[in-house]
């Protein structure tokens, strides 16, 4: 009996010694990791409550809307991540097009733009080269074993063989949109970074100076070299870490140059603010919305299909592609779900849309609906 007990007693000692461990590990990772990023400054809070925006020490959107998730929309939502419905990630790898570094840099024709997938573009536009939401890495998440790979083996073109970019444009701070490891790669060839309020600590402690990084407020706007940039809202939320959720702000963006409009609306749910934007700054000769990774239990702060062809009516787009899609399952829809229910709601609406191959080149001077279908062949 006294065995047992001393037994019993060990195996104790060694569950607790177990847990102090991977509370240490777990610990050092959260603070020692620069995946995560910067933290802000108490400098930089008290700049913020300038924001309309910026409420009670945090970012909020307008309405005060806000994802309502309780521990129980917790739980359904990892069960369901955790035993996903059929068809949630391709059979095979998805076929990508190349790009030619040479091709790309000495480009100086139409305004174009070749999606790497979800919302990452390269868009050429004005004689300038842009990068949006440059998500490059393979899994959206601040350690591989946290997420599920990229839908394709190979990306249009290697971050290493990029030639020079003019501008980066991210949305806001979710590991999808703002990568670190693409950032390392990418911030010795980019001349300028606009963001939203905040983000820029990341790019900050990243080793990206600070003179090549713009934050702006909703509906703040810069000049580059013939092209207007303008942060526009979105119905979102922020965070990379435990604790810091709504430290820094989220949004769409407006592009504008004499001869063309463009609207790229990040993440964002349905809102007021789309029609706002569309008042404010339409009608757009193209709009990027985004379209994938939407369930009930978050409906607030991402958009179903029909949503998101509204969202382009709202804001008076001539033409429109859905984005968010077709490279990482973050949602337990099948991968395909949103680009099948979009086209055809988009059609039934008389939305012009296009879905181009994924690096395939797409010129906002064709008048032509791109809708061929190509992710049934996968």
């Amino acid at each position: 009996m006294h065995k047992i007990k001393r037994s019993i007693k060990m195996i104790g000692i060694y569950i607790i010694g177990i847990i102090g461990l991977l509370i240490i590990a777990i610990t050092a990772f959260l603070n020692l990791s620069p995946q995560f990023g910067g933290k802000i400054t108490t400098e930089q809070k008290a700049e913020f409550i300038k924001s309309d925006n910026y409420i009670d020490g945090k970012f909020i959107n307008m309405g005060s809307v806000e994802m309502n998730m309780g521990m129980k929309e917790v739980y359904k939502s990892l069960k369901g991540y955790f035993k996903p419905l059929p068809n949630t990630i391709p059979s095979s790898s998805i076929k990508t097009n190349s790009l030619d570094s040479l091709e790309i840099a000495n480009y100086k024709g139409e305004t174009r733009m070749m999606w790497f997938g979800h919302s990452t573009f390269l868009m050429q536009i004005n004689g300038k080269t842009i990068l949006i939401d440059p998500m490059l890495s393979e899994v959206p998440a601040p350690h591989p074993w946290l997420g599920t790979k990229r839908f394709s083996d190979t990306l249009p073109i290697l971050i290493e063989q990029l030639p020079s970019i003019d501008i980066v444009l991210i949305s806001h701070d979710h590991y999808d949109h703002l990568d670190y490891e693409s950032i390392k790669k990418l911030k010795d060839k980019v001349e300028m970074f606009y963001v939203p309020l905040g983000v820029g600590t990341h790019l900050r402690a990243w080793d990206v100076e600070d003179p090549n990084i713009v934050e702006l407020d909703w509906w703040e706007e810069k000049e580059y070299e013939g092209i207007t940039l303008r942060c526009t809202p979105a119905q979102h939320f922020s965070g990379r870490g435990l604790n810091d959720r709504g430290d820094t702000l989220w949004g769409s963006w407006v592009i504008t140059t004499n001869e063309e409009n463009i609207f790229f609306s990040g993440d964002s749910g349905y809102g007021a603010h789309f029609k706002e934007i569309g008042e404010e700054f339409g009608p757009f000769d193209f709009a990027m919305i985004e379209c994938g990774q939407y369930n009930e239990l978050w409906k607030e702060i991402h958009m179903f299909p029909e949503e998101t062809v509204q969202a382009a009516i709202d804001v008076r787009a001539k033409k429109m592609m859905p984005i968010h899609w077709g490279a990482f399952k973050l949602a337990m829809h099948s991968w395909t779900e949103p680009v099948e229910k979009v086209t055809k709601i988009a059609t039934e609406k008389q939305m012009p849309i296009v879905v181009p191959e994924i690096g395939n080149p797409m010129y906002l001077s064709d008048n032509n609906n791109v809708v061929n279908h190509w992710w049934r062949k996968n």
